[in-house]
């Protein structure tokens, strides 16, 4: 279908309150972007301010005054809630929704103004389905979305047996050849040392992300071999990790980046990179890093990094929350003929991450409805 051929239909409405700088954001904005170019018109309810990561065909809808961007989730979901409820009123459901945040939420609003809604599903419900009175909630409105869309096949499995769903599986887009450009970028980052392993992590500073498992990795294969690692990243436990660095000795070892809008410039300089979570939907930096030709190592979390890494033919997975087993994989490290074809073999799987092939089939779900 040639790009410039716009379809006559019903406007679509992304939902997207709080940019925190994750994976999702970057899906959101390649399939807004692809959606803007195939439709009549796109919108998208936002407290973010990046107009820049946008086309200016999609049309910003946000709070007249300014939010903090440092605010919280909940007061961005209660805004963006608002705003969503007048849409529908003056919009008189002539629109569909695809949400990225807040599901449940919009799903509500979306059923009491007899709006059609799809919801992507980013992380898996091993992460957020076991109090009982959530997984109640969970259960009985994710049957009252339209269509429910995941990104992983285990995320797909675990979904539809949990909650008897049956939601469509849309693996996330990348551009490859923007992260390998944006990974060319120069920059004077004096921190990583010759002769040492160099570790990355590319996350947000929370509980799911587990980065004291990887710190304690770090602090018992540092006795055995010249390694350092960086963490790039913001959020809520940034202090709890800086006082684990504190309290072990570990500065001249590990880094801590503030969020970066180009992690990919730190991912050229490293030799490994390492995702620790304790759960993900289908952790992107995963894909990034297997794009830029690292070695990953990752948690065998659910869901997505078993299915990424080939149960390990593409790179290395440690049990949940396991920084003895982290720590002998750093330590036994070796960029040897091994490693190389892991590398070699996981860029070739990535092929099917095409982001035109992937925004595509987000529009082939939302014709259904416009």
């Amino acid at each position: 279908m040639n790009i410039k051929k716009k379809i006559k239909s019903k406007e679509v409405v992304v939902f997207h309150p709080s940019n925190e700088g994750a994976g999702v954001e970057k899906n959101l904005y390649l399939i807004t972007n692809y959606l803007s170019q195939k439709l009549k018109k796109v919108s998208l309810i936002t407290c973010d301010k990046k107009r820049n990561k946008f086309s200016k065909k999609v049309n910003i809808i946000r709070p007249f005054f300014n939010i903090d961007e440092n605010s919280g989730r909940p007061i961005k979901y209660f805004l963006c809630i608002l705003y969503l409820s007048i849409y529908c009123i003056l919009r008189n459901n002539k629109f569909v929704v695809l949400s990225f945040q807040a599901n449940i939420y919009v799903i509500i609003i979306c059923k009491i103004f007899n709006v059609k809604i799809i919801s992507r599903s980013n992380s898996s419900p091993s992460g957020w389905s076991k109090n009982f009175l959530k997984n109640i909630i969970f259960n009985f409105f994710l049957k009252r979305a339209d269509e429910i869309i995941v990104n992983s096949i285990d995320f797909k499995n675990e979904l539809d047996k949990k909650f008897k769903l049956k939601s469509i599986l849309i693996l996330n887009p990348f551009n490859f050849k923007e992260i390998r450009k944006k990974s060319k970028e120069k920059f004077k980052f004096s921190f990583f040392k010759k002769n040492s392993l160099k570790v990355l992590n590319v996350a947000r500073l929370t509980d799911q992300k587990d980065h004291l498992t990887l710190l304690k990795a770090i602090n018992l294969a540092k006795k055995s071999r010249k390694i350092q690692l960086v963490i790039v990243g913001k959020g809520a436990f940034k202090n709890r990790l800086l006082n684990y660095i504190d309290n072990n000795d570990l500065s001249k070892f590990v880094k801590l980046v503030d969020y970066q809008e180009n992690p990919f410039k730190f991912m050229r300089l490293c030799d490994v990179f390492v995702l620790s979570s304790i759960f993900e939907g289908h952790p992107n930096v995963l894909v990034e890093a297997l794009s830029l030709k690292k070695y990953v190592i990752s948690s065998d979390c659910p869901t997505g990094p078993k299915e990424i890494l080939g149960n390990g033919k593409y790179g290395s997975l440690f049990k949940l929350q396991d920084y003895r087993q982290l720590a002998k994989i750093l330590v036994d490290f070796k960029l040897d003929s091994s490693a190389k074809k892991k590398i070699s073999d996981g860029l070739k799987t990535i092929k099917i991450y095409d982001h035109n092939d992937k925004c595509e089939a987000y529009l082939k779900v939302l014709k259904k409805y416009i």
